[in-house]
C-alpha cells in the first residue's frame, strides 16, 4: 500500500539529502580538482561511505530530540568519525604531500574501535529499537549471499571462457595463489571488526532509513528500484574520478544497474532479518572479497567495455532480481525504525555491556 510522507519524514529527508547527496557532490568538485592535479583521491570514496548514516543520525537527533530510544552515544561517536574522515578527504587535496590514505585508515580503525564501546554503552533496548541487533537470520542470508557471490564469479568466468579462452587464461594466470587466498580469507573477520563503520555508514542510510520511506511512497518493489537508482547515482563522483575516469559514462550505467540488483537482495536481507547487520555484513563481504583474488587497487582507474558490462548486468539480473518474488515483497509492510520494544530505556537506565 502506497502512502505519503508525514511532515516529520519530509524534514528528515531534507536533512538526509543535504548530508548524503549534496555533500559528496560538492566535495566531488574538490575531488576532481585533486584528481586532475595529480593528488591521491582515494580518501574521498572511503569518507563518502559515512555520509548516508551521518545524514540519518543528524535528521533523527534534530527531529526526535525527546526520543529516549536513540542510541545517542553511538550516534555522536559516528558523527565525529564522519567529520574526521571528511576533513582527511579535503586535506588530501589541500595538503597532498602528507600520506592521507594512511592517516585516514588509522582514524577509521581507531574510530571504529571506539564506536564498539559506545555501541554497547547505549544498551540493548536502544540497539533493539533501531535494528542494531544480531539474530540467526542475519547469518543465514549472509551465507546465501556468499553462495550467490561465487556463483556470479563462476558464471562470468564460464561465459568468458566461451567468448575468449585466451583472455580467460590470461585472467587466471594473473590471479593470486592459494596461500594468498587463505591469508586474506582469515583476515576478513579482523578487517570487519576494525572497519565495519564504513559499511554501516552506507547501510544505515540506504536500508535502515531511505528504503522504508521509498517503499512507503512507491510500494515494496517500486521503492527498491527507486532506491537502487538513487544509490547508483550517489556514486557519480567516485565513478568519474576514481573507479573509471576514462570510461565514466559506462561506469555510471553499470553502477546504477548493479545497485538496483543489489538493492533487491540487500532489501530482501534487511526485511527478512529486521537487522541492519545483515546488509552491513553483505556489503562488507561484497567490497572486500576482491582482496581474496587480486590487489584491491584494481578497482581504481578501470577501463570498461560494453561486452563485459552487459555480461555483468545479465548475470546480476539472473541472480538477484528473482528475489523480488520473495514473500517479504508480497506480505509487507516495509521495515520501519524504530521497532517497538517491550521495555523502552529511560535516561536513568544502566547501559548493558553485552548482547
Amino acid at each position: 500500500m502506497k502512502t505519503g510522507w508525514t511532515a516529520m519524514e519530509k524534514r528528515q529527508l531534507v536533512i538526509f539529502g543535504l548530508v548524503a547527496f549534496a555533500l559528496p557532490y560538492l566535495l566531488g568538485i574538490l575531488m576532481g580538482i585533486g584528481y586532475y592535479g595529480g593528488s591521491d583521491v582515494s580518501v574521498f570514496p572511503s569518507a563518502q561511505m559515512y555520509y548516508p548514516a551521518a545524514g540519518v543520525m543528524l535528521a533523527l537527533l534534530l527531529t526526535r530530540r525527546e526520543d529516549s530510544t536513540l542510541p545517542r552515544k553511538f550516534y555522536f561517536c559516528f558523527l565525529a568519525l564522519t567529520a574526521l574522515m571528511a576533513l582527511c578527504a579535503v586535506a588530501s587535496v589541500l595538503v597532498p604531500a602528507l600520506p592521507w590514505a594512511v592517516i585516514s585508515n588509522a582514524i577509521l580503525m581507531a574510530g571504529t574501535l571506539i564506536s564498539w564501546v559506545f555501541y554497547f554503552l547505549d544498551g540493548k533496548a536502544r540497539r533493539t529499537a533501531w535494528g542494531m541487533r544480531l539474530n540467526r537470520w542475519v547469518f543465514a542470508v549472509f551465507a546465501l549471499f556468499i553462495v550467490l557471490y561465487f556463483a556470479r564469479l563462476a558464471l562470468l568466468t564460464g561465459v568468458m571462457v566461451l567468448l575468449d579462452p585466451a583472455l580467460a587464461a590470461e585472467e587466471s594466470s594473473a590471479g593470486m595463489g592459494g596461500m594468498y587466498f587463505a591469508i586474506m580469507l582469515l583476515n576478513l573477520p579482523l578487517s570487519f571488526f576494525l572497519a565495519y563503520t564504513a559499511f554501516f555508514g552506507e547501510e544505515f542510510g540506504w536500508r535502515g532509513f531511505l528504503q522504508p520511506l521509498l517503499q512507503k511512497r512507491f510500494g515494496l518493489r517500486g521503492g527498491i528500484v527507486v532506491l537502487g537508482v538513487a544509490w547508483g547515482l550517489w556514486h557519480l563522483p567516485i565513478n568519474i574520478f576514481f573507479y573509471s575516469p576514462d570510461t565514466w559514462g559506462l561506469s555510471v550505467l553499470n553502477q546504477v544497474v548493479l545497485c538496483i540488483c543489489y538493492s533487491v537482495f540487500f532489501g530482501f536481507a534487511y526485511m527478512k532479518t529486521r537487522s541492519i547487520w545483515a546488509p552491513v555484513l553483505i556489503h562488507f563481504f561484497n567490497n572486500n572479497a576482491i582482496t581474496l583474488f587480486t590487489d584491491p587497487s584494481a578497482i581504481q582507474n578501470q577501463v570498461l567495455d560494453w561486452t563485459s558490462v552487459l555480461l555483468g548486468m545479465v548475470v546480476l539480473a539472473v541472480l538477484y532480481l528473482p528475489f523480488f518474488a520473495s514473500k517479504v515483497f508480497h506480505s509487507g509492510p516495509a521495515v520501519e525504525l524504530p521497532f517497538p520494544t517491550e521495555a523502552q530505556p529511560t535516561e536513568a537506565a544502566q547501559p548493558e555491556t553485552a548482547e
